[in-house]
């Protein structure tokens, strides 16, 4: 299931197991590309934390990561940063980065 994240959610979020943190914005015409493919992922990978944060709203923790495109994926594994997208990629790409995670 795909969570709306803030400051607090979010560190809690990506602190345990594997986690996709999708950054994004409501206006941002690629973002709403890449949004269902990311839904899905959410659906088919229960066993993962798929979570969105919204730049407009929570930019200090994009600031914190340096994004400066959207869509961007963080990849996430027990706190540390594995891997990173950005731009609208495959659902194939996506999964197998989490996979390697796995």
């Amino acid at each position: 299931m795909l969570r709306y994240l803030d400051v607090e959610t979010f560190a809690q979020a990506i602190a345990s197991g594997v986690a996709l943190i999708y950054f994004g914005a409501i206006w941002c015409t690629p973002c709403k590309t890449i949004s269902p493919v990311i839904e899905e992922i959410a659906t088919e990978n229960p066993d993962i934390t798929v979570g969105r944060i919204d730049v407009d709203e929570y930019g200090i923790i994009a600031a914190e990561y340096d994004i400066m495109s959207i869509p961007t994926l963080l990849f996430f594994k027990d706190g540390n940063l594995m891997d990173s997208s950005v731009g609208v990629v495959g659902k194939n790409i996506v999964q197998a980065k989490l996979d390697a995670l796995k």
